[in-house]
C-alpha cells in the first residue's frame, strides 16, 4: 500500500482482509486514494467493513452466491406462408 501510494495510484483495493487489517490499511493509505474492500465481506459483516477510509465494498455473493433460475427454450422451425 506504500509503494501504491507513492507511485501515486488513484485506487487500492484490499482483497481478502479482516475488518482490523482494513482498518490499519486506511490509516496507511491516509486519503490519498480511494478504497475498495473485497473478498470474504458478506451481507453479515458488512458493517463490520464499513470504516472511515473505505469508499467502495463489494460482495461477490450478489453474482456467485445468486440461486438459480430453471428457464428453458424451445425453439420451433417457422410456418412457410401459402402463396395465393
Amino acid at each position: 500500500m506504500r509503494e501504491a501510494c507513492r507511485a501515486g495510484a488513484e485506487v487500492i483495493l484490499l482483497d481478502n482482509l479482516s475488518p482490523t487489517q482494513v482498518q490499519a490499511a486506511v490509516a496507511i493509505i491516509a486519503g490519498r486514494a480511494t478504497v475498495e474492500v473485497s473478498g470474504g465481506v458478506r451481507f453479515e459483516t458488512l458493517a463490520a467493513y464499513a470504516l472511515p477510509g473505505v469508499d467502495v465494498i463489494s460482495i461477490g455473493a450478489l453474482t456467485h452466491s445468486a440461486p438459480a433460475a430453471d428457464l428453458s427454450l424451445s425453439v420451433f422451425p417457422a410456418r412457410r406462408k401459402r402463396r395465393p
